[in-house]
């Protein structure tokens, strides 16, 4: 059986997704979080058109102060639900994003270490001969 070097980079991908103990998306809440956060916004707009219609249709202050109390309510669920919705759609793109750097980055590593890096002997670098030290010569030079 030949081994597809495409294959088992993408078992080394999953293998390192699974040391970096990211969570399947699939398998966590986030897409009911982001439902239930956009299940908000349409009820905090819902609940300021309802308010706007109940206190344009009475001339009783009570009644319309009870309308600016639940447009005010409306307000504090959608801005939260947008809160919630936005953190749970941007844990998903980053939670991809950070894979797919994860992959580009071994990617490059490992094209670089076979590609340009040339196998390291052991033996000792001598200077050309005409090269000299930098240091020694510029501390000659101050004297």
């Amino acid at each position: 059986m030949t081994t597809n070097p495409e294959t088992s980079r993408a078992e080394r991908f999953t293998q390192d997704l699974n040391r970096l103990k990211i969570p399947d998306p699939a398998k966590s809440r986030s897409q009911l979080w982001i439902r239930l956060g956009v299940a908000g916004m349409i009820l905090g707009v819902a609940l300021g058109v309802v308010a706007y219609l109940m206190s344009h249709n009475t001339s009783d202050p009570l009644v319309q102060r009870d309308a600016l109390t639940i447009a005010l309510t409306g307000v504090a669920v959608a801005v939260v639900s947008s809160a919630v919705f936005l953190r749970f759609s941007l844990t998903n793109f980053l939670r991809f994003w950070l894979a797919r750097q994860a992959f580009d980055l071994n990617a490059f590593g490992e094209r670089l270490t076979t590609d340009r890096i040339p196998a390291i002997d052991n033996t000792p670098t001598v200077p050309k001969e005409g090269l000299h030290d930098d240091h020694r010569s510029a501390a000659i030079a101050r004297g």
